[in-house]
């Protein structure tokens, strides 16, 4: 039961869970939205009688509510589209603005000859055999000498 319990409590679970909550608030407020206003609209432009949602049509005795699939169809491309512009963008300038971790340098290189990935410090490529260009190492600094000590 300890177990349960500190999976419970941990950080990522309940921002999970008050995530779910804010998200199917903000659903129902958009749907509604979209009922009151954004669906009228579209029925007045398409010259119906004001509401969309109530709008279907009978095919072989069936009767198909492509009204409701509308509306929520505009509920689904308003709520995308406020998480990506008002939520996601600005969560990602700011990451980015404040990204804590250096960047990660690659540990493969690319074969010039036949241009697979092969480990940075290779020197023949395993796919091709081709012998790898590499850097000559860096010269060692000798210590210059300095001014004989006085005697």
């Amino acid at each position: 039961m300890n177990g349960f319990q500190k999976f419970l409590l941990r950080g990522n679970v309940v921002d999970l869970a008050i995530a779910v909550v804010i998200g199917a608030a903000f659903g129902a407020i958009v749907t509604a939205f979209v009922a009151a206003f954004v669906t009228p609209l579209v029925g007045v432009v398409t010259g119906a009688s004001g509401d969309v949602s109530d709008r279907s049509f009978t095919l072989g005795g069936v009767e198909f509510p492509y009204g409701l699939f509308l509306q929520a169809l505009i509920s689904f491309v308003l709520v995308a589209a406020v998480i990506y512009f008002l939520v996601l963008q600005p969560v990602n300038r700011l990451m980015e603005r404040y990204k804590t971790e250096p960047e990660v340098q690659s540990t493969t290189k690319q074969c010039p000859e036949c241009l697979s990935n092969i480990p940075s410090a290779a020197t023949r490529c395993a796919f091709c055999t081709v012998q790898q260009v590499t850097a000559p190492p860096p010269p060692i600094q000798l210590p210059t000498p300095g001014p004989a000590p006085p005697a």
